[in-house]
């Protein structure tokens, strides 16, 4: 029993690209199912626990939002566990985290204690599960990253479409004490999915590393910040912060929404299940149009569009006055809202590249963590205030209306409109490249050091696609 291999990233590893990967993309699929649907699902426990405790639509609501922003703000604290111990031992603790908070709060008597236990503790064992299963998907692949991080993103509405009837099912039937009990013992599965994170390890040059010796690695910062020089990382940055600040709102406010008006719990709750039904299908298409050849260097452009199209559903579902009205509503929220799902993470990889991505996704999600954590309890406030849930929806879709405006002018003024280059759109011709940078002629001797030292001074050509204006934000 040897120790835990450390994730330092695939350096001199070309993405596999299928292989183990695909086991890889059923356990990504499978965390991204409870990391983003639990936070919403939960939310169908909210009216029993307004009568339990006597607190209002604002109180309540901070149990998803700080879900949300342990699941954003601990990003550093996770990029350098899994640079440190790697992606699966830290999944590993992560999985037991979360089922321990849910085990907790079915104990809870108080609201703040549901803040500490399903809140905090849970949210953080979602954390350590949901940035490291990322970083592997990103790791095993690169041709097919797109349609990978579509299917795994389809985990989110899946398990949406699943988990919020099952828990208006468990409410009923034992209670949200004896609900939050069973969920607890359903997360974790997200143990088993850490047993499916195997790192890549390089193979072995003949002679260079005898039996009983392991191959050394290069050292890695435990954060990289260097990130923050890039121009379309900020850009980005500062796009998705305002973004978050009204994404989730309308998902965790339609149940109540719905029963306010009179619908009976049960169908309420449906609603949640179709707009996950639809986000079933729009992630996974989206993932598969932005991998096209002619699409993949304007993916930016496309997370623009599904921004604006997302908060421009929220404005317009501002004016549902009955259960019809908030089905078309949901419809097309979970369109827009699978194609954003689809390509914020795909986008992001494109911008930074395989070796800072693991930095890059836990100093985004840390800048995302405020605007998620004031996000659902400022539509509570506001809907106390007003009484009604028009100006909530309004809110949150001007919001993202104006992230989408930020991304799109920023990429275009801040980093240039140009046209991106072929080798953008032809990720094989750069794998080609990196076999034949493996072989050395045949009529020339070649050091296999100075063939080392020459892989790592070029790590764009080693299992990454060439990065332009244009994918880089």
């Amino acid at each position: 029993m040897g120790g835990a291999v450390v994730d330092e990233g695939p350096t001199g590893i070309k993405a596999p690209d299928g292989g183990w990967g695909w086991a890889v993309l059923f356990g990504c699929f499978i965390i991204t199912g409870f990391s983003y649907a639990f936070p919403k699902a939960v939310s169908v426990f909210f009216k029993e626990l307004i009568h339990e405790f006597g607190i209002g639509y604002s109180d309540t609501a901070w149990i998803s939002s700080i879900l949300l922003a342990m699941l954003y703000g601990t990003g550093p604290l996770c990029s350098v566990c899994v640079n440190r111990f790697g992606c699966r031992p830290v999944m590993f603790v992560g999985g037991l985290f979360a089922s321990l908070g849910m085990v907790a709060a079915s104990f809870c008597t108080s609201i703040i204690q549901i803040y500490l236990t399903t809140g905090v503790i849970t949210g953080l064992g979602l954390a350590l599960n949901f940035q490291p299963s990322l970083i592997m998907l990103n790791r095993y692949f690169n041709k097919r990253r797109p349609i990978a991080n579509g299917l795994a993103a389809a985990g989110s509405p899946v398990f949406l479409s699943a988990l919020s009837p099952l828990g208006q099912l468990l409410q009923d039937h034992y209670g949200w004490r004896g609900g939050f009990l069973i969920l607890g013992g359903l997360l974790l599965n997200c143990c088993v999915c850490a047993a499916l994170m195997r790192p890549l390890v390089a193979p072995q040059a003949s002679g260079g590393t005898g039996p009983g010796k392991q191959p050394q690695r290069p050292s890695q910062q435990l954060l990289d910040l260097s990130v923050f020089r890039d121009r379309g990382f900020l850009i980005y940055a500062v796009a998705a912060s305002i973004m978050v600040l009204g994404l989730f709102v309308p998902p965790v406010f339609v149940v109540s929404y719905a029963k306010d008006l009179g619908v009976p719990d049960t169908k309420a709750a449906f609603l949640l299940t179709i707009l996950g039904f639809i986000d079933i299908f729009a992630r996974p298409t989206a993932g598969f149009i932005t991998g096209l050849k002619k699409v993949r260097p304007y993916s930016v452009y496309l997370f623009s569009f599904a921004m604006f199209f997302n908060g421009f559903t929220d404005l317009t579902g501002s004016t549902a006055s009955d259960y019809g009205g908030l089905v078309v509503f949901c419809i097309f929220f979970g369109i827009s809202y699978g194609m954003v799902g689809a390509l914020q993470f795909e986008v992001l990889m494109a911008i930074v590249g395989t070796q800072k991505f693991s930095s890059a996704i836990g100093l985004v999600l840390l800048l995302e963590a405020m605007a998620v954590l004031i996000g659902p309890p400022s539509g509570g406030k506001l809907r106390d205030a007003t009484g009604v849930y028009k100006y909530v929806f309004i809110l949150a879709g001007a919001e993202v209306l104006t992230s989408s405006l930020v991304l799109l002018l920023g990429n275009f003024c801040c980093i240039g409109g140009r046209r991106p280059q072929a080798q953008a759109t032809q990720p094989e011709v750069v794998a080609s490249e990196e076999e034949k940078l493996h072989k050395p002629p045949v009529d020339m001797g070649v050091d296999s050091r100075e063939v080392e030292h020459f892989l790592k001074a070029e790590p764009e050509k080693n299992g990454e696609v060439a990065h332009t204006p244009e994918t880089s934000v």
